[in-house]
């Protein structure tokens, strides 16, 4: 029997025989404990999404789901762990859009690839951003913030979580489209940038309805407006961006969760089927409401799609700011 014939007979007969055996794998997973990194500080808009999700699993799959929070260069070290932990399916991550549409742009040295290192399982859903301010800036307006930064040009202090996150490019879009200057300070999430925003040390911040809507209810914040382009299900009487005088302005956070590239594709589907089903539930699908979470849970062939279309739109937006990280 020729050479080749014999080779692909062997690989055929390999494939039947994973195939079964990982279909037995996925049915018995988990069989011990599963470590869910959120590449930021504990306190930001990750948690809101991860922490919850991680205790609906463990009680779903009895085993638990530990999350840890690695955060550092704008989520890159969080991804770094996770893109070279064991392909096993007890190593996860839940990231936001940056670490996989924005830091491949901004970083010249990544050690990581959203593609060639991940297994993508489910874009969770999307969020909008609201432009909050201390108020003591005498502004309620979006168009009164444009006006009051023209008039002190880089003198308005906005802070985010990291240079390149979600928080900070939402900035640099508004300041590009609008034509106004401030000052930007970088903190390593935006958990950590929260308290100085409410003491004032901070003016401005883009800032998630989850990490502080409490916040912005109780009057310690004043937000202005949504940063997406339809108005945000955790406050429909705010208006956005684009309706406040900066018309096209469409800005905003997604999450998503992905195993490390090699992850057995039925331990990949299993987790799919349980998140898709767990974010659907009343639950927890009222409490991302809650906090301003419009659900998707996507296939993991459409949050590639995602990724792709998200990485082309930001990478115009840095180049145009010329936004640059070593």
């Amino acid at each position: 029997m020729p050479t080749q014939l014999v080779l692909a007979f062997v690989c055929s007969a390999l494939l039947m025989l994973i195939g079964p055996a990982q279909q037995a794998r996925a049915q018995t997973y988990p069989e011990k404990p599963v470590r869910m990194v959120l590449p930021y500080p504990p306190g930001g808009g990750a948690d809101v999404v991860g922490r919850p999700l991680a205790q609906r699993l463990s009680e779903k799959l009895g085993r638990q789901f530990i999350v840890d929070n690695r955060g550092g260069a704008s989520g890159n070290i969080g991804m770094e762990i996770v893109a070279k932990s064991p392909p096993d399916g007890y190593t996860l991550v839940l990231c936001l859009g940056p670490q996989l549409s924005v830091n491949p742009t901004l970083y010249s040295k990544l050690t990581y690839d959203p593609f060639r290192d991940f297994a993508p399982i489910m874009l969770i859903g999307t969020a909008s951003y609201f432009l909050s301010v201390h108020p003591t800036l005498p502004v309620r307006t979006i168009k009164e913030f444009i006006a009051l930064a023209r008039t002190k040009p880089g003198q308005i202090v906005y802070g985010s979580s990291g240079n390149g996150s979600g928080l900070h490019l939402s900035m640099e879009l508004l300041k590009t489209m609008a034509n106004v200057d401030a000052l930007h300070v970088p903190y390593k999430g935006g958990g950590p940038a929260l308290p100085d925003l409410l003491s004032g040390q901070l003016q401005a911040m883009f800032t998630s309805w989850g990490f502080a809507g409490s916040h912005i209810r109780a009057g310690r914040l004043r937000a202005l407006a949504a940063s997406t382009a339809k108005r945000s299900p955790a406050a429909p009487q705010m208006p956005t961006i684009a309706e406040s005088g900066v018309p096209g302005y469409d800005s905003g956070v997604w999450y998503a969760t992905l195993a490390p590239r090699g992850t057995p594709a039925a331990i990949v589907n299993r987790l799919h089927g349980e998140i898709s089903a767990l974010i659907k539930s009343t639950d927890l699908k009222e409490r991302y409401t809650a906090d301003g979470i419009d659900i998707i849970a996507s296939t993991p062939d459409e949050l590639t799609a995602y990724i792709k279309t998200d990485t082309a739109r930001w990478a115009e937006v840095i180049k145009r700011a010329n936004i640059k990280v070593e």
